[in-house]
């Protein structure tokens, strides 16, 4: 029982001293070093004397944020039953606009991301199907637009939020995702801060990946994995062109969204994307 306990939680069973018959390690010392902290933390046994490594391995232990992570994985990836759908939008009009923006001063800059971010939560508005937690015996479909942005860390990744997402101009989106991240990054969220999401977006375009599934964080019942921008060759009018254009992958728990109300999500989307002027009417 002291291993599989010392396993749980990531202790070296011989930097706990024991305290049972003839010294033998029982539960009680594994939960008086977990408290203490006083068994190795990090890499354990893979320290080197002299530039030479006395073991084949390193185990590192598990900080609570990638505990939580691999918990709310096994929550989701098993019991959900999720489908995907993948769509390619164009972002001539989005590029073209963030041009203009940025050529009327900084207080305007917004990044690609941003545009994105506050198409989805404009979407959500009109598509509370989408918006919504599954409760078990139940659907809650929520009126505002808590919109979950997931940052890469250290730790593992952590999904702060955007509240009430849709009433915030694209100005205001684009300063809080960069407050939002810069927090994440520094370890300084609050717990309010990253919980209460309604739907979640995950983008691992700035790092080259054209396109991915991304796992629903439950309740919720539906999360958008965004690719990179790539410019693109396309037919127009019978002559070849090159478009930029972003493919996006919503990954849908079936149990409260089915085909036609998450395509419906990605039809609303992709109008809102390609025609961004009307994310600023």
């Amino acid at each position: 029982m002291a291993r599989r306990l010392a396993s749980e939680q990531g202790l070296d069973l011989q930097a706990v001293q024991g305290s049972g018959p003839g010294g033998r390690i029982i539960k009680r010392d594994i939960d008086a070093a977990a408290s203490a902290g006083s068994a190795l933390q990090g890499t354990y046994r893979g320290a080197a004397s002299g530039g030479v490594r006395t073991t084949d391995f390193d185990d590192i232990a598990l900080t609570q944020i990638r505990k939580t992570i691999a918990r709310r994985l096994a929550e989701s990836i098993g019991p959900i039953p999720t489908f995907y759908l993948t769509a390619a939008f164009d972002l001539t009009r989005a590029v073209e606009m963030r041009t203009a923006m940025l050529e009327l001063g900084d207080e305007f800059k917004v990044s690609i991301n941003d545009i994105l971010l506050k198409a989805v939560a404009t979407a959500l508005a009109q598509h509370p199907e989408v918006n919504a937690h599954w409760l078990g015996d139940r659907i809650r479909q929520h009126h505002r637009v808590h919109l979950g942005m997931a940052v890469a860390t250290d730790d593992g990744l952590i999904v702060p939020v955007i509240f009430d997402a849709d009433q915030k101009r694209l100005s205001e989106i684009s300063r809080e995702t960069k407050e939002l991240a810069k927090l994440a990054r520094e370890r300084k969220l609050k717990p309010e801060q990253y919980t209460g999401s309604t739907f979640s977006v995950s983008n691992l375009g700035m790092m080259q990946i054209d396109q991915f599934t991304a796992i629903i964080n439950p309740p919720e019942v539906g999360i958008l994995a965004v690719g990179a921008a790539e410019d693109v060759p396309i037919v127009v009018g019978g002559e070849l062109k090159t478009q930029k254009r972003l493919r996006v992958t919503m990954s849908c728990d079936h149990r409260a969204v089915d085909g036609a109300v998450g395509a419906g999500f990605l039809v609303t989307l992709r109008r809102l994307v390609e025609n961004p002027l009307m994310l600023v009417y």
